[in-house]
């Protein structure tokens, strides 16, 4: 009996060492340890302790219920809808294991800012054309799904057919918002003419026409116009354009690149958008790099256009830290909420790291991976910023790719960019697993570029495959790899967070922040006493809201 008691007491003083002693939580917690006790390829020493894992379960239990208990059920003043480009869920494994090594750990521990976002969901992202997804901003920003290469379109019409379109354009999540008298706002690593950004305020049947230069002559004959056109002359009313694209809004010499033909402005109706969008509007600025862009005050900007290179902004790993360098992810997004903020109506904001899904077209990993690590960046920006009692935070991606991370010997704190041991031997099989005896890396591609197909496979023993420019070996020869079929994340908080609880449909993601903050069809929704914010007077226009919605509905039939 005495040698159970001491047993039981030494047990209770190791669960004293490993529990929270203040209000730090068990995750930050056991991140400081593991950051002290680390060693390389092995398992830091307080994780061996059982304890160490059963108070971590019991304080996500407790955290778990205290979040049933107290699901955010008012109206949601300002929505953020963070879009991450291709950032499948192998993706944010990797980003989650980097973002941790840079910082001197392991990594695998790692606790992203979007996965702090306690509602957790995936979903499905198939185009209704299409297995495999190629475009599917209108089911996130529209509420619909539809054809593979369509924009702010219904199922009805079909690619590359201008005809087809008259009739079929549906209203996104952010016309909703410009509806209801809130600010509105577009960040992306991409131009802002790109697809994932583009539902949000245009309608057209092909992606590919974000300028008058590239419309087909039947997209000319019927009357259709391109991307850029439609941003500027329909949606007045957006106060914050950030991202790249310069070249579709004008037609002369680029001002950063004077001496590349390939940069200078690409329209053929001798437009210049950038002076059209700045016509009329009061406290609006233009900029074009980053040492503009952190001259702006949000206080006494109202308006904001921010066009930083031709095409897509560039990586994070081609940047350098010069005051001139372009603008992060994170800086956008922070200039777009302090101007945003300021409508006491509330805003809504969408937020797209476009360069993951590019990087991983060119199957550079390291590219793709660092993009998603700013990305995240960009999350914490807004969590830190706003209220999340009154604001609906959505992170989630649009498609994953055919990237996978994985293989025998990948040791805890393994470089996630690092190469695998080809000799490594698995009892079970009893031979060596790697018949060509040549190392391998931990992250590769189903399709893409990285396949030798004349040659066997790449010898990468002298190869720096941390590099951003390394392209990894990839199964199927092509020029770029292709997108991946499978679900990806949902990670949210703020009012109706709940509502993401499973699998669902992709076009859900656009109700829900619909729901949360009475936009559109759900509008009557803010009659309820329960959902009234506090501090929004949202029901002295319910009832004119339902009405505009029920006439719009009719419209877009």
């Amino acid at each position: 009996m005495a040698t159970t008691t001491a047993l039981l007491v030494v047990y209770f003083l190791l669960a004293v060492v490993v529990t929270v002693e203040s209000a730090v939580s068990v995750d930050e917690h056991a991140h400081s340890v593991r950051r002290n006790t680390r060693e390389i390829g092995g398992a830091p020493e307080v994780e061996k302790n059982p304890q160490f894992w059963n108070n971590m379960a019991k304080t996500s239990i407790q955290d778990a219920l205290r979040i049933q208990k107290n699901h955010k059920t008012k109206v949601a003043k300002n929505v953020v809808l963070f879009l991450g480009d291709g950032m499948g869920v192998v993706t944010v494994t990797a980003a989650r294991i980097l973002k941790g090594q840079k910082a001197g750990n392991s990594g695998e521990e790692t606790v992203l800012n979007m996965e702090t976002l306690p509602h957790v969901a995936l979903s499905k992202t198939y185009n209704i054309d299409a297995q495999t997804p190629e475009v599917t901003a209108t089911a996130y920003l529209c509420g619909v799904k539809a054809r593979w290469a369509t924009l702010g379109l219904d199922g009805r019409a079909r690619n590359e057919d201008c005809g087809s379109s008259k009739g079929r354009e549906v209203p996104s999540v952010l016309s909703w918002a410009e509806y209801a008298g809130k600010s509105t706002g577009i960040v992306s690593t991409a131009r802002v003419t790109h697809a994932s950004t583009a539902a949000a305020y245009a309608h057209t049947a092909n992606r590919r026409w974000e300028v008058d230069s590239i419309l087909p002559p039947e997209a000319i004959e019927n009357g259709c116009r391109d991307i850029s056109a439609q941003l500027v002359d329909d949606n007045p009313g957006i106060e914050v354009i950030l991202g790249g694209g310069r070249r579709h809004f004008h037609a002369g010499t680029d001002p950063e690149y004077p001496n590349d033909p390939g940069s200078n402005g690409v329209r053929s109706d001798g437009r210049n958008l950038v002076q059209d969008w700045l016509f009329g509007k009061t406290s609006a600025r233009y900029v074009w790099n980053g040492t503009d862009f952190r001259t702006v005050n949000p206080q006494n900007t109202d308006y904001l256009l921010g066009l930083f290179e031709p095409s897509h902004m560039k990586y994070m790993t081609d940047r350098d830290d010069s005051p001139s360098e372009e603008p992060t992810l994170a800086e956008m997004t922070r200039t777009a909420i302090q101007i945003l903020q300021k409508n006491r109506n509330g805003f809504f904001l969408l937020v797209q790291g476009s360069r993951i899904d590019h990087g991983h077209h060119e199957g550079k990993a390291v590219k793709a991976i660092n993009e998603a690590v700013a990305f995240d960046d960009a999350v914490e920006v807004a969590k830190d910023l706003l209220n999340l009692d009154e604001t609906l935070i959505v992170v989630t991606a649009d498609h994953a790719h055919t990237v996978s991370l994985g293989g025998w010997d990948t040791a805890r704190g393994s470089p996630v960019f690092g190469k695998l041991d080809p000799d490594y031997v698995v009892e079970s099989v009893g031979a060596k697993l790697v018949p060509d005896g040549k190392p391998y890396t931990a992250i590769q591609y189903g399709t893409g570029p990285g396949y030798n197909i004349s040659a066997p496979r790449e010898d990468i023993t002298n190869v720096d495959t941390a590099n951003p420019d390394y392209v990894h070996q990839s199964a199927v020869p092509m020029i770029r790899e292709s997108h991946g079929a499978e679900d990806v994340a949902i990670f949210a908080d703020g009012p109706m967070a709940h509502l993401f609880h499973g699998v669902h449909e992709q076009n859900y993601i656009a109700h829900v922040m619909k729901y949360a903050a009475c936009l559109g069809e759900y509008a009557e929704d803010c009659d309820r006493e329960e959902r009234v914010a506090s501090g929004t007077a949202r029901g002295s226009f319910s009832t004119a809201m339902v009405l505009l919605s029920i006439i719009l509905q009719l419209a877009w039939v």
